[in-house]
């Protein structure tokens, strides 16, 4: 199923800005589940694109698409596209959460209940 969502109009420096935000909510979050003896999931960083080394092997890789203004999720589940719309990342086959859906990844990988949210 395909869901018709009408993404933002973003410039690309708008794109880079929010992505930008994403990838270092994220890693703001691993990091804290570091220091509070959560989960050890190490994190690596490479311009547009952030993988997430699982204990146990496994990756989750969010990537950014500054061509497409969207973002990339690749997970054991499979692979999702989001883009902005309304102030939020919505996969474009289903339309869900961007958060919600890499918090269901990571829990689903890991065992353990993981919670990814914004930044306010």
């Amino acid at each position: 199923m395909t869901v018709e969502l009408v993404p933002t109009p973003l410039t690309d420096a708008q794109f880079h800005a929010l992505a930008g935000e994403v990838l270092s909510s994220i890693e703001a979050t691993v990091d804290a589940w570091l220091q509070d003896d959560v989960v050890d999931i190490d994190t690596h960083r490479t311009g547009g694109l952030l993988e997430l080394s699982l204990p146990n092997g496994s990756k989750l890789i969010i990537n950014t698409q500054p061509p497409l203004h969207e973002l990339w999720l690749a997970a054991r589940s499979g692979g999702y596209h989001f883009k902005h719309v309304n102030g939020r990342w919505l996969d474009t086959r289903e339309g869900h959460e961007f958060f919600a859906l890499l918090s269901t990844c990571a829990s689903e990988q890991t065992g353990v209940a993981l919670t990814f949210k914004p930044t306010a």
